[in-house]
């Protein structure tokens, strides 16, 4: 695909990690032996960094401002790509598809993914990337209560012997 590109932030929308942001390393449109689809080799955050104030020590900062990363190979249709990209210059020669073959390598892999996103945290680039996808868990539930609410409002005006016309 020709927007699925080297540096695109996408969302994972299957799977473990879903709901999870992570920019493409490296895209393989046609597939391979071993992966017959369209996918791509993508680095991402498992864990984002806790919220940092101020007024917490240096110590603290730190500790907060870790990042828990993770590589995988992904099928294009797992993807959500978004209209944002990331310049990480770190990461194109150390993740490859020949990565994933020893554990030993992609331990090394993550450790060095690590390393370039907390350096990019820290530097405070790209800040959407380093926070987690903000959803609402319960949007029926809301909506159910606004109904009530509405319907004691409406209670309350006829209560108070108004016109028909404000009751409503």
């Amino acid at each position: 695909m020709k927007f699925l590109k080297v540096g695109r932030v996408a969302i994972i929308t299957r799977g473990r990690y879903a709901g999870k942001k992570v920019v493409i390393v490296q895209p393989v449109d046609n597939g391979n032996k071993p992966h017959p689809f369209g996918h791509a080799v993508v680095a991402g955050i498992e864990r984002y960094p806790s919220k940092v104030t101020r007024r917490m020590s240096k110590s603290r900062q730190e500790k907060r401002s870790k990042i828990k990363p993770f590589i995988k190979v992904i099928n294009y249709n797992h993807l959500m790509p978004t209209r944002y990209t990331l310049e990480l210059e770190g990461l194109k020669g150390a993740i490859s598809a020949d990565t994933f073959k020893e554990v030993s390598q992609r331990e090394d892999a993550k450790k060095n993914v690590k390393k370039v996103l907390e350096d990019r945290y820290t530097s405070g680039k790209n800040r959407w990337f380093f926070t987690p996808l903000r959803t609402s868990q319960f949007p029926q539930r809301r909506m159910y209560t606004n109904v009530i609410w509405l319907q004691q409002e409406r209670s309350e005006c006829q209560k108070k012997s108004l016109p028909r016309s404000l009751a409503q």
